[in-house]
């Protein structure tokens, strides 16, 4: 596939419409977008990966609800152990686990890519696919680990 050039007269002469002129007079291209690229599990482990920065962020609150409810004394605590315990509480608590392998595998490709390794077809896809489909087994496994040695109860 060629690339369009547009015309000496810019933009407005662009019958494709792949051409744009910017508010400084240059005339560039559109930006791709998914009209013109296919979806891709690369893309997938992006979006993802910034999805978990923000669920992690969100996740941080807990914490910092956890810190608040020892700090305000052992009643608070108990009803903070109550609700972390709650069908609810699980639940998130599950959440968080997946938001924390998906964290950990996405940072450990990122890490990888930095050396310079991983940057083929190949490698990619493989490290994408595991950074996106790995972290619900891995989180199912960790919480059967945690209920089979009786650390966490329904």
């Amino acid at each position: 596939m060629t690339k369009p050039s547009p015309k000496p007269g810019g933009a407005a002469n662009d019958r494709t419409g792949r051409f744009v002129t910017q508010p400084n007079g240059h005339v560039t291209p559109l930006s791709p977008h998914m009209g013109v690229w296919r979806w891709h599990v690369t893309m997938a482990a992006s979006i993802l990966f910034r999805a978990t920065i923000i669920a992690a962020t969100v996740g941080v609150l807990f914490v910092v609800a956890w810190l608040g409810a020892m700090a305000f004394g052992p009643e608070r605590y108990a009803d903070f152990l109550i609700l972390a315990g709650s069908p609810l509480g699980l639940f998130v608590g599950f959440g968080l686990t997946v938001v924390l392998f998906s964290f950990v595998l996405n940072g450990a490709r990122h890490t990888y890519n930095d050396t310079g390794n991983g940057l083929t077809l190949g490698s990619a896809n493989l490290l994408s696919n595991i950074a996106v489909w790995a972290p619900v087994p891995l989180a199912v496994l960790f919480w059967v680990v945690l209920f089979v040695a009786g650390r966490v109860s329904l």
